[in-house]
């Protein structure tokens, strides 16, 4: 039986339940996947879970599944279910020793050569094969069999780079793609079958065949591809025949197959080509929901050595399944204007793109719209699919690389804190606001590009999005600053293709807990930590901690809630403290956590992360007040290069990205720089806040926001530092709650070396101290010099030049 399963995955949709196949708490499931795909997979009941930009980047997932290896323990089955990943696990196989499907079990299955040499020698129908290293082999194969010719990769799928040749002067003007193997075929003008089922290694067991509507190298050109079951008794009794003939031909053991075939105007049958794999396109969800038959879990089951509990037959075979693609109307890469739904009018169900996601094609899933339907008889299905076929549309805008961009900014936040911000994102591309309330202070760089919506709901965030992004033929982006928006713009972002930090690396960050729980386990340094629910767990986790102890929110912001204690007394407070906190638009979480108070200075560091790779842009030193509390009162960015710690803290800090499954975005991480080295305090999916991108900017030249609109983007962020200064923001804060009357920022913002005075409190507002108040600032102060000194002079200044009026408030703390 399994004991460490390691499988390659790249599905976004749920075409596999691996869940379902095998008991994740009794054997150990590692994964290799992508960002893009992880979302699909059951990452809570995983043993490890590693993300590589494509799964056919052979290095990139080759060195993840050593890793999970070396976590986890040596795999005792490599189970890989797409057709594209099936030579790379059958070379881990090989290279570890384990059973199942080798390279040469599937070279005549992979390599249309090997493989129409391998149905000749079994005198079994097929047509003449042969390679196509340049046009004089292609040329002098079309003088024996005729023209048109097809020329197609000698390893490929779903019709990709298939060529149609009709006579010499095409041929003439054709390339072969450099660095793959080629072969050439006659083209053949008949009607193509598909087999999908499974091959016991004796004998068939469930099987369907069923009929192209046109032809998948038509569906490339951009016609609909259309699929329906046949139930023709005769037909299927020489499909039958020829492909048990076929399947023992091709295969060494048991297998989930997919076998085309033509058919000519007399009945006539040839082999075209057989995958080790279930059928594509809508196949694997139309005998999962007609016939009862999960093909994944017959292919798992072969793979895992688990029982095959498929069966020899569909549940009804009087059911009859069919399927249709609708491409989309421009070439990829495109984005959607509209599409419209056929619930009811023929297709059972349908998968649909999101208005104004962006279609890249790669494979069916990814190619347009996506129906399935069912009946009584070939005749009821095809006469649906058609029907369906003739109005259904999938209308797109071709992108053009050279039009503008469109950054999407979802929810803004004040102009005192992020004017800057929203500039930064003006001067880079067009901008784009989504928030609960009408465009207002944003207006001058937004216009009419401007939606309101319930950004608390994912859903209607996608929608705001999509509409300001469909039509729009220049690249896109989406992206916000605000923690509390985090979860629903990455949501959106994967709905409509968009590159963004992943919906569960975004939970990942947000829930301390599961954050110390990750980079724990990974042996990323850290806090020890305990998840208590009452003051007594909290006072038994605070002794095997040893005192002093921070106690916190799981899921906040702003240091709100978090409390060093001393004693049993302090912690009491402490954890009425965490539990009573609460953040406006973030949802608490069970409990509270425990920690281990980490000494030293403390230093958030921004990353610009793409591809899964990690590159410190930013280091900023905190400056921490209002003990026992950890009121943020300042930054300071200034150079850090040179200092002993700055290895240390890239290293871990790429350590706690990688364990977090953290692959695109602009990040904010918090660590403590402590006697045995730094050390994770936490790491945010976003931007920092408190004006550090642009200290960053003023100190190094580097603008933190124009990276994330890059990554945003898609595009490679520039991260070269231009100037080595220093830049610091100090917060003023009232001497008391109060109320304010005035505030007045002038003589500071004349003080040398200020670069900026921020009023943050407006008249009549009311300021409570920490911990009783969120931020509770009168304004900012940036600063810049050559040195921290010079900075810390220039602050001192301009804090004693601030004029504020604060009438102090009667308050129940007194």
């Amino acid at each position: 039986m399994p004991e460490h399963v390691i499988i390659i995955h790249r599905w976004t949709d749920r075409y596999a339940d691996y869940a379902a196949y095998i008991d994740h708490g009794a054997h150990r499931v590692s994964y290799v996947t992508t960002e893009r795909a992880v979302r699909s997979l059951p990452t809570d009941l995983a043993a490890g879970v590693a993300l590589v930009d494509s799964t056919e980047n052979l290095a990139a997932v080759r060195a993840e599944v050593d890793g999970l290896v070396a976590r986890s323990g040596p795999p005792t089955r490599i189970v890989a279910l797409q057709e594209t990943d099936l030579d790379l696990a059958a070379e881990l196989r090989a290279a570890h020793g384990l059973p199942g499907t080798h390279p040469a079990d599937l070279e005549p299955l992979r390599d249309k050569l090997v493989m129409a040499r391998r149905l000749h020698a079994a005198g079994l129908p097929a047509p003449a094969t042969e390679p196509a290293p340049d046009r004089a082999a292609i040329a002098e194969f079309a003088a024996r069999h005729g023209w048109p010719v097809l020329v197609k990769p000698r390893r490929g799928t779903a019709s990709a780079a298939i060529t149609r040749l009709d006579d010499a002067a095409q041929l003439a003007a054709y390339r072969l793609p450099e660095g793959t193997d080629m072969i050439v075929q006659p083209w053949q003008p008949h009607q193509v079958l598909h087999v999908d089922g499974v091959y016991t290694g004796s004998c068939l067991g469930a099987w369907r065949a069923s009929r192209y509507l046109n032809t998948c190298l038509e569906f490339t050109s951009g016609s609909a591809l259309g699929s329906v079951e046949i139930d023709h008794e005769a037909t299927l009794e020489a499909v039958g025949a020829l492909t048990l003939a076929t399947a023992e031909a091709l295969f060494t053991g048991a297998s989930v197959f997919h076998l085309e075939l033509f058919r000519d105007e007399l009945g006539g049958l040839s082999v075209l080509e057989m995958a080790a794999r279930p059928g594509g396109a809508e196949v694997p969800f139309v005998w999962r929901e007609v016939h009862g038959i999960d093909l994944m879990a017959a292919a798992f089951s072969h793979q895992t050595g688990l029982p095959d509990t498929s069966g020899a037959a569909v549940d009804d075979p009087s059911q009859v399944a069919g399927w249709l693609l609708v491409p989309p109307s421009s070439a990829t890469p495109s984005r959607v204007r509209a599409v419209s739904s056929h619930l009811g009018n023929g297709p059972y169900a349908e998968a649909l793109p999101a208005v104004g996601a962006l279609v890249t094609g790669g494979g069916y899933e990814h190619a347009g719209a996506r129906f399935r339907f069912r009946g009584h008889s070939t005749a009821e299905v095809e006469a649906a699919v058609r029907r369906t076929a003739r109005t259904a549309r999938l209308d797109t805008t071709a992108l053009d690389p050279e039009a503008p961009a469109r950054i999407v900014v979802v929810g803004c936040g004040t102009p005192a804190y992020r004017t800057y911000s929203l500039d930064a994102v003006a001067a880079r591309a067009e901008a784009a606001l989504v928030q609960p309330a009408p465009a207002d202070w944003q207006l001058p760089y937004v216009e009419g590009r401007h939606r309101t919506a319930d950004t608390t709901d994912p859903a209607a965030t996608a929608a705001a999005v999509a509409s300001l992004l469909a039509g729009h033929p220049g690249p896109a982006g989406v992206l916000t600053w605000d923690e509390t928006l985090l979860r629903t713009t990455a949501g959106a972002a994967a709905r409509l293709g968009l590159p963004h930090m992943g919906p569960d690396a975004v939970d990942r960050c947000r829930d301390k807990l599961t954050t110390r729980r990750i980079l724990g386990a990974a042996g990323v340094p850290s806090a020890g930590f305990r998840h208590v629910r009452t003051p007594a767990e909290a006072l038994d986790a605070a002794e095997a901690l040893g005192y002093p102890v921070v106690v916190k929110p799981r899921a906040l912001a702003g240091s709100i809630g978090v409390t060093l204690a001393a004693d049993p007394r302090e912690l009491a407070a402490a954890f009425d403290q965490a539990a009573g906190s609460a953040f406006p638009g973030i949802t608490g979480l069970d409990g509270v956590i425990v920690e281990e108070y980490l000494t030293g200075p403390e230093i958030s560091v921004d990353c610009a992360v793409q591809g899964g790779r990690a590159v410190v842009a930013n280091v900023a030193r905190k400056r921490l007040g209002f003990a026992p509390h950890f009121e943020e009162v300042g930054h300071l960015v200034a150079p850090w290069r040179h200092e002993t710690w700055a290895d240390a803290v890239e290293r871990v800090v790429t350590e706690a990205h990688a364990a977090l499954g953290i692959r695109t975005g602009l990040t904010h991480t918090e660590l403590r720089l402590t006697p045995t080295g730094p050390r994770v305090v936490e790491v945010n999916g976003r931007l920092g806040g408190d004006f550090i991108p642009l200290l960053g900017a003023l100190a190094t030249g580097v603008d933190l926001v124009a990276a994330a609109c890059d990554i945003a983007l898609g595009r490679t962020p520039g991260l070269t530092p231009t100037r080595d200064r220093c830049a610091e923001v100090t917060f003023v804060y009232p001497p008391h709650d109060g109320q304010v009357r005035s505030l007045d920022l002038s003589a500071a913002e004349a003080v040398p070396g200020v670069e900026r005075a921020v009023a943050l409190a407006a008249p009549g507002t009311e300021l409570l101290l920490p911990p009783r108040g969120i931020v509770p600032r009168l304004a900012a102060l940036l600063v810049t010099g050559d040195t921290p000194e010079e900075c810390a002079a220039a602050s001192a200044r301009a804090a004693h030049a601030v004029r504020a009026d604060v009438t102090p408030l009667v308050t129940a703390a007194g």
